[in-house]
């Protein structure tokens, strides 16, 4: 057995002991039905001075990154909010299972040949520009729904949370209600994905706007069409929205980021 199917076998089984029965969670609708397929993740701070670099070396790995990948990967950059300089999102498939596939690992050496070097070696290129990176695998809408928002947005409100003990379930379905009530409002609802495995963090979810000014139009919206929607989704006002999601949480982290184009 091979050090990346030994890999396999420990991180299917760290995840499956680590992970909530699926039974037992809510499952959030993508805008194009109720198919979850599996995300990587990876949070990087760049080192004091450093980021200009950081950039420059993921632009001239994406196009690698691209042709090893059926869709994506994604990108943005922080604006204000948590320490991370930049978000990587990369499309797995529908499981584990995908990304140990042949074909997969056929198409991403194919990619790495071309590039004249592994991820491996690119990564070691990488690290010294970085002070911080953070890992973590999520299930998350289709390939095809994330990348249509990703393709239509310029700006993005991203929130990551760490759920209170035995609160993980009422969190996600929170999340799935602040859908409702955006749905109410007139506004795109968030795309959510949950944890199966790596960080900490138990979900996080994606806002999806043209630009700040978009971003910033929710403040336009009357009270009394907050109010009916909040109630409409399940919330007892819409004063009680945030207050609640607060009553669920041991941690959040709120991003404002842009896109790298």
């Amino acid at each position: 057995m091979n050090l990346r199917r030994v890999f396999a076998v420990l991180l299917l089984v760290v995840c499956g002991a680590l992970a909530v029965p699926s039974d037992a969670l809510p499952q959030a609708e993508s805008e194009g039905g109720d198919e979850r397929q599996l995300y990587r993740t990876l949070f990087l701070r760049a080192a004091p001075g450093e980021l200009a670099t950081v950039l420059e070396m993921l632009q001239e790995r994406w196009p690698t990154w691209e042709a090893a990948s059926e869709v994506g990967p994604f990108r943005m950059r922080h604006s204000q909010g948590d320490q991370w300089d930049l978000m990587l999102v990369f499309h797995v498939g529908d499981g584990f299972d995908d990304y140990f596939d042949a074909t997969a690992v056929e198409r991403a050496a194919q990619a790495w040949a071309e590039a004249g070097e592994s991820d491996g070696e690119f990564e070691a290129r990488l690290l010294p520009h970085v002070a911080w990176r953070e890992e973590l695998w999520v299930w998350g809408p289709s390939a095809e729904d994330v990348a249509a928002r990703f393709a239509d947005a310029g700006y993005f409100h991203v929130e990551v949370f760490l759920a209170i003990a035995g609160k993980r379930a009422e969190l996600l379905n929170q999340r799935a209600m602040e859908n409702v009530y955006l749905d109410g409002i007139g506004r795109a609802r968030n795309l959510i994905f949950e944890r199966a495995g790596g960080a900490a963090w138990d979900s996080y979810t994606i806002g999806f706007y043209r630009d700040i000014k978009h971003f910033a139009e929710s403040a336009d919206i009357a009270d009394d069409v907050e109010e009916r929607a909040a109630v409409a989704a399940g919330f007892e006002s819409s004063s009680t929205i945030g207050t609640y999601l607060r009553s669920l949480i041991a941690q959040h982290h709120d991003t404002l980021a842009t896109a790298i184009r």
